[in-house]
């Protein structure tokens, strides 16, 4: 189920990009508008979103987190980005590598390239682009809220399989995918 609002007003010409810093600062302050956190409608079994106006153009969204429930390996091309969570607690699997951008399948990854991170509600994170990461609401019994932006507005999304120390690039989603 999603719920969607209108697309925010591209970046004015000339207008500087909104920063990863300015994109965290964002997304920490409208985690903590708690009434627009209750308004998220949540399901018992699949991710709900609702788009929001970001930042200097930047798409921005307001996900809830089933129990269980998991994005998969991904990143988001050439976007940067930031996201908090607003209620419950997420976990970040993250590469610490520079992968290359295009043209290639298969990569194995070498020893000490895994990082993890527990998000409970009012941290997060800024990452810079083509960061690959997994996001996880590990509980078993309750939903978790985050808030997310990216800038430039996601040209497209890489998802990815991962097995051991192999990851493989599975498919390459763009925005008309997700509408």
């Amino acid at each position: 189920m999603s719920v969607s609002s209108p697309a925010p007003a591209s970046t004015a010409p000339g207008a500087p990009a909104p920063t990863q810093a300015e994109l965290l600062d964002f997304v920490r302050r409208v985690a903590a508008d708690a009434e627009l956190i209750a308004s998220l409608p949540l399901d018992p079994e699949g991710r709900t979103w609702v788009r929001l106006a970001g930042p200097g153009g930047s798409e921005a969204w307001l996900i809830g987190w089933p129990p269980g429930t998991g994005t998969g390996w991904h990143d988001h091309a050439e976007s940067v980005g930031a996201f908090v969570t607003a209620a419950g607690e997420l976990k970040e699997n993250a590469l610490a590598a520079r992968l290359p951008t295009d043209g290639w399948k298969t990569l194995e990854l070498t020893d000490g390239v895994d990082r993890e991170r527990r998000l409970p509600a009012g941290k997060g994170r800024a990452f810079g682009r083509h960061h690959v990461h997994e996001v996880l609401n590990e509980s078993s019994d309750r939903h978790a809220v985050s808030v997310h932006a990216y800038f430039p507005p996601l040209p497209r999304i890489r998802r990815y399989s991962r097995s051991g120390q192999v990851l493989r690039l599975e498919e390459v989603e763009r925005p008309e995918d997700w509408q």
